[in-house]
């Protein structure tokens, strides 16, 4: 027998459907019951690797972690990696398959995919028949998950009354459909305009369709509860739908987004612990906020760390009261180095390396501190000189390096995981986590490394006495537990604040039946 499902919607993007998913997730697993994380379909720069090689977005293996499970390609079959406004590589059950153009993924008439790898064949799923096979795809995931699992928490993407998708989506009312899953929708009341997202989404979905929303979720709410409930009463009255909860704001429940937008621009600062340094000074770090920015989540176990500022920077000048400068991975390395040259920040970077001040590039912000890139792959620009901070050259491969390394580096142990297309030739330096250091610059096409707590505490040891600063890392910083811990507060959230009852009958029972239908534009 199948295990129970739901699937978390959204009255947009960032609404809260990831955090909302694991809560559930936490909160379920909490109750004794085995969960599992699932998005049909995901569209993010921000990755990771499972134990068996595959990529998946990293926002499904954060939703693993909170469901105490190991992540699998069967969380997330279909993964979209932009290169552009127009285009983006498609990695289905975790091994990319192509690059494809937004209107050719969505059934327009745009080209085929242009396959990445002879090894991995596309077939139906980019060809003809594309979106019939990936719903069958998707949808033969979920019920493997729904089979091994007492309950499934299916996440949403984007909206689903984006009506003008409908026809092929295979991530909201597509999968909800073919799986028989209730649906509840997140809106995010800091925002404004909730109730009419709610209305507006349910009286644009067809009957079908609104046959399965059961109702909604308010999320972000700042105030007295009290003052909105006659609100939530009138929506009930004109959907017949109920809310299921409201969800306080709260800070620092953002973790691993699904993309780097909103920390793209130039200042904003990824939240740190208010913990008071160990010792006397602080350290700064500035992230370049490259074009097309992957995996910046890299940074969150620095800012984790009492004392550290992490901010996001677009500008040459932010980087001369920097005591250490992270070159962050990016899907667009050769546009990154561009980037970087045309805003000054290549010769910044230079005079940083010359004045031995530290600076740490990973994965495709590796790649550019090297002497050269051959690149008929990813901008298939071909032959374009690096920075030339370290001496490596870079050739990029159709075939992706997916990987989870082991290591040790400043005498420490180190896991990490990798994913790129560039494949390093290092002719000199000291070795450093499969890449490189020169002096202050180093290197290394491993994420996740300053995960590892001892690495991190060596590793910012070593920026603090280079840039003179009397810094000192806290002894008893463990980044593990302080996720555990922010886990923790998404399920307390869902168990405070949500009907937990109400919740739990509709994942069990399955879709609700005897709904209203609400005709667009007309109230009921």
């Amino acid at each position: 027998m199948s295990g129970g499902g739901l699937l978390v919607a959204g009255t947009t993007s960032d609404a809260g459907k990831s955090v909302v998913t694991a809560g559930i997730c936490r909160w379920l697993v909490r109750q004794g019951v085995k969960v599992a994380p699932f998005k049909g379909q995901n569209m993010s720069l921000n990755s990771f690797v499972t134990r068996e090689g595959a990529e998946i977005g990293r926002a499904q293996a954060m939703q693993a972690q909170a469901a105490r499970v190991e992540p699998s390609a069967l969380m997330n079959p279909v993964l979209l990696k932009p290169g552009s406004d127009r285009s983006s590589q498609v990695v289905l059950m975790g091994k990319p398959v192509g690059e494809l153009s937004a209107r050719g993924f969505f059934g327009g008439s745009g080209p085929a995919a242009k396959p990445l790898s002879g090894a991995v064949s596309p077939g139906r799923a980019l060809h003809g028949g594309r979106q019939a096979a990936l719903l069958d795809t998707v949808v033969g995931c979920l019920e493997e998950l729904r089979g091994s699992y007492d309950a499934v928490i299916c996440e949403g993407a984007g909206s689903p009354a984006e009506i003008n998708l409908r026809r092929t989506d295979i991530v909201n009312m597509g999968i909800a459909r073919a799986a028989r899953l209730p649906v509840l929708v997140v809106g995010d009341i800091d925002r404004g305009g909730v109730f009419a997202s709610f209305f507006g989404t349910t009286a644009l979905l067809a009957p079908e369709d609104q046959e399965l929303l059961a109702g909604y979720l308010v999320n972000k709410f700042r105030g007295d509860v009290s003052l909105l409930e006659p609100g939530l009463d009138m929506l009930k009255d004109l959907t017949g739908r109920a809310t299921y909860g409201v969800l306080p704001f709260q800070h620092g429940l953002g973790i691993d987004e699904e993309d780097g937008l909103r920390v793209s621009l130039r200042g904003s600062v990824r939240e740190s612990r208010t913990t008071a340094p160990v010792g006397e000074d602080v350290l700064r770090v500035a992230v370049c906020a490259v074009p097309l920015m992957s995996n910046f989540t890299d940074v969150d176990a620095l800012a984790a760390e009492p004392g550290v500022v992490v901010r996001f920077v677009d500008r040459a000048e932010e980087l001369v009261d920097a005591d250490l400068v992270v070159v962050p991975g990016t899907r667009g390395t050769v546009k990154a180095l561009q980037w970087l040259r045309e805003r000054g920040l290549a010769d910044a970077l230079a005079r940083r390396a010359v004045e031995g001040r530290p600076v740490l590039g990973i994965c495709g912000g590796f790649q550019v501190l090297g002497e050269r890139i051959e690149d008929d792959v990813e901008s298939r620009a071909g032959a374009v000189d690096g920075l030339g901070l370290l001496p490596v050259r870079v050739r990029f491969e159709r075939d992706k390096t997916l990987a989870r390394p082991v290591g040790e580096a400043l005498s420490e142990h180190v896991e990490g995981y990798e994913i790129h297309h560039g494949v390093a030739e290092i002719t000199g330096g000291e070795a450093f986590l499969d890449g490189c250091r020169v002096g202050s610059v180093w290197g290394t096409h491993w994420h996740g490394s300053l995960e590892a707590d001892g690495f991190r505490r060596a590793f910012l040891r070593e920026v603090a006495a280079a840039a003179g600063r009397r810094f000192v890392p806290a002894p008893d910083t463990s980044f593990g537990a302080l996720r555990e811990e922010q886990l923790d507060r998404l399920g307390d959230l869902i168990e405070e604040h949500a009907d937990t009852d109400a919740l739990w009958r509709l994942i069990e029972s399955g879709a609700p039946s005897g709904l209203p239908f609400i005709p667009p534009g007309a109230p009921a």
